[in-house]
């Protein structure tokens, strides 16, 4: 079993969710995206988003690895700084595209 952090856009959101059911299916521990349930440009405050994007950042300092949801090969900013925090830390990366068969 691996611990395995989910990075991607939110606008995959269903993706997002299919793909780490079919991960934890397969035996991992899938530490996913918090996704928001407030709509709205000014929905969250600047210090509610630091807290959001600071315990996503541990969520990838305790894992094995990190799988990015790169549906059509996009790759947001956000999602392009949470692969370079996980390459600094020597997390494994997954990317969408090589999960057929991974456990």
């Amino acid at each position: 079993m691996k611990i395995i952090t989910v990075c991607g856009s939110l606008k995959f959101k269903e993706e997002i969710m299919q793909i780490t059911e079919k991960m934890a299916l397969q035996g991992n521990c899938m530490l996913s995206i918090t996704y928001p349930t407030k709509t709205g440009k000014d929905a969250y405050t600047n210090e509610e988003k630091e807290i959001l994007g600071k315990m996503h950042k541990e969520k990838i300092r305790i894992s094995d690895a990190i799988l990015v949801v790169n549906i059509n090969n996009f790759i947001g900013s956000s999602t392009k700084n949470e692969i370079e925090f996980a390459k600094a830390l020597n997390k494994e990366i997954i990317y969408y595209t090589d999960i057929v068969n991974y456990s």
